[in-house]
């Protein structure tokens, strides 16, 4: 029988090379001699799908009928910098309780069970600098998904005993806070980059955590979820008319207020150059961070710099820090690099990497070479034509989907982006030039005001390599050398240094 089944399987084998040969199909020798049609791609426009309902709510429909699935998603002008500081946390336990504590109609279990009886998937929850709930759903049930999100949306219960467990939860999270040299790279990273008492760095408590009551979550509820702060993205199997009817149905008589006038605080601190370091004994590798800040969304060099960076280090594989990093050296199993750019303050450039401890000051070098390397000359042909190709042929990946679609033009709406951009984004990168990519390496990468953030054991990191004993952490600084102690992890208080 195992005779007869491989003799099957051969025999169909060799029917389909026939066939594709009758075909007037070459099978090429070698997968390097594949060739494609050039990718013909225009980009939806935002102003084919945008709509507003009569009270100015903006809905962006994108209609698919190919599976019977809708999603539905609202962005919230709301976030986490609008907590109140001895209150930190307010606006996360908002976000998540709206869904968890049931509805002030219907417990939260019982809710669950409405939304496991619809097989629906309703979700909500809120970030540093915006707010959203979602619901996907079979179309079959769509309005009684629709009564059961809006529900949610509108008149969230924030059940007691929910609350009181999400917020032991947040805070048995908050006793492993120095347990990763992940979290704690991060953590120090934002205090680094963004000054301590800046939104994004200021760290929850457990007394912030367990001031919050369900009254302040009822009243930050009050205070940013109305229509006046609701951006709408719907796609899948709707049909827009139908769609906007209902949402137009289900807003009805809920009172548009103005937007928040407070905008996203902008940091006050600029990052001082300098070797950081955090020791944590009981690990074997070092973690480490290096850069500075980046720029804004809107700056007309942000092409070139993606370009540039993904030469140095964000284009994965083909990336110059993994090449040496990795590949050459096998001293790190990732590296890579970011070029940040920011929608309400700078974004931020930064590298990492994690090594093993006797070889991070070494890793740290190559990262220091590569960014003075990419700043000295300009790039080689391959290289930018490879990074260049990248971002063309993948374009498209942003519009892979209707609920990507949507989500893309609803969050250019909430961040004010002319959608215009998205037509000339291809151009605009193929333009780029290894000249181009020079002179942003030269004006945006500063070697002088460089961070460097090391988490880890710190007497075998600073001990180093003894194969290779002329790489010395210390002498990489660009500044002081500051080491950061572990804080209480409850309550945020560091250490004297």
């Amino acid at each position: 029988m195992m005779r007869l089944f491989t003799g099957v399987v051969v025999s169909v084998s060799l029917f389909q090379i026939v066939d594709l040969s009758s075909a007037g199909q070459v099978i090429p020798r070698h997968p390097t001699e594949l060739q494609y049609d050039s990718l013909d791609f225009t980009p939806p426009m935002a102003a084919d799908h945008r709509h507003e309902l009569s009270n100015g709510v903006v809905v962006f429909v994108v209609e698919e009928h190919e599976l019977p699935l809708v999603n539905l998603a609202v962005t919230v002008r709301t976030g986490s910098y609008f907590d109140p500081p001895e209150k930190l946390g307010l606006a996360s336990l908002t976000g998540s309780q709206m869904r968890a504590g049931g509805t002030t109609a219907m417990g939260a279990a019982e809710f669950d069970e409405q939304a496991a009886f619809l097989a629906a998937q309703i979700g909500s929850g809120i970030g540093p600098t915006s707010g959203t709930a979602s619901m996907n759903c079979l179309t079959k049930d769509i309005d009684a998904c629709l009564d059961l999100f809006f529900e949610m949306l509108r008149f969230p219960g924030f059940q007691a005993d929910r609350l009181e467990l999400a917020k032991s939860q947040v805070i048995q999270q908050m006793e492993r806070r120095n347990d990763s040299t992940g979290s704690i790279e991060r953590r120090e990273w934002r205090r680094l980059m963004r000054g301590e008492a800046h939104f994004s760095a200021l760290p929850r408590t457990r007394a912030t955590i367990e001031d919050i009551n369900r009254d302040d979550l009822v009243a930050f509820h009050r205070e940013y979820f109305h229509p006046g702060n609701f951006i709408f993205a719907v796609s899948g199997d709707v049909q827009t008319d139908d769609i906007l009817l209902e949402l137009e149905r289900r807003l009805n008589g809920w009172p548009v207020r103005e937007r928040p006038t407070e905008s996203v605080p902008v940091p006050q601190v600029i990052p001082m150059p300098g070797l950081y370091l955090v020791d944590k004994p009981d690990v074997n590798q070092g973690r480490v961070a290096i850069g500075h800040l980046g720029t804004m969304r809107d700056n007309p060099d942000r092409y070139k710099l993606l370009v540039m960076n993904d030469i140095l280090g964000g284009g994965g594989f083909s990336a110059r820090l993994l090449t040496r990093i990795r590949s050459d050296e096998g001293l790190a199993y990732s590296a890579s690099s970011n070029f940040g750019v920011g929608v309400y303050y700078p974004g931020v450039f930064q590298a990492g990497f994690q090594s093993r401890s006797e070889t991070v000051a070494r890793a740290t070098a190559i990262v220091l070479e590569e960014i003075e390397r990419i700043r000295s000359e300009p790039v080689k042909d391959e290289e930018l034509e490879n990074s260049i190709a990248s971002f063309v042929e993948t374009f498209s990946r942003s519009f892979s989907s209707p609920g990507s679609i949507a989500g893309l033009f609803a969050s250019d709406e909430y961040t004010g982006r002319d959608p215009a951009y998205l037509v000339s984004y291809r151009e605009n990168i193929a333009a780029v030039t290894a000249d181009d990519v020079l002179d942003v390496a030269q004006r945006y990468l500063d070697p002088e005001a460089l961070a460097i953030l090391v988490v880890g054991n710190l007497q075998s990191i600073l001990a180093g390599d003894p194969e290779h004993p002329e790489f010395s952490l210390e002498a990489l600084s660009p500044g002081e050398v500051v080491r950061i102690p572990l804080p209480n992890p409850l309550t945020m208080e560091y250490p004297e240094r």
